[in-house]
């Protein structure tokens, strides 16, 4: 499989700086009773193809990245390499992500790593679409 690289610069990779935002409507999601719930009238970003968010904050008790497939599925990963710790970004045109650090770490749709120096997966979640919300299940 050949592996395709985020194309950033040096000074992105070498402070970890992470591609995808936070949503800009912090009212679109909220967690309660392990999951995370995204009310996609809110969230646009994740409406098109190959868009994705961070989560983070509020009571949630780790980082989340949410990205709307080119295969039009949901998927939820934690947002953190097993490498370094650093936050992970979707490669637009394939199904997978890659972590914001200079070794690039990438990791496949079911959170197995495919290139880089990790050597433990990163962890998936479970995406149910529901009308217009989106909920995450956060229990392993």
């Amino acid at each position: 499989m050949t592996v395709k690289f985020l194309k950033r610069s040096f000074f992105q990779r070498i402070f970890g700086i992470s591609a995808t935002q936070k949503p800009e409507n912090d009212d679109c999601w909220s967690y309660a009773g392990e999951k995370l719930t995204i009310d996609l009238k809110k969230a646009p970003e994740l409406k098109k193809q190959g868009g994705a968010l961070r989560f983070e904050g509020k009571n949630l008790p780790f980082r989340v990245l949410v990205v709307y497939g080119e295969d039009s599925k949901y998927l939820a990963y934690r947002n953190r390499c097993s490498h370094f710790g650093r936050r992970l970004d979707p490669v637009p045109g394939t199904a997978t992500v890659q972590c914001c650090s200079v070794n690039k770490s990438t990791y496949d749709s079911e959170g197995t790593k495919i290139f880089g120096p990790v050597s433990k997966p990163v962890a998936v979640y479970p995406v149910e679409a529901y009308q217009d919300k989106l909920i995450v299940s956060l229990s392993q």
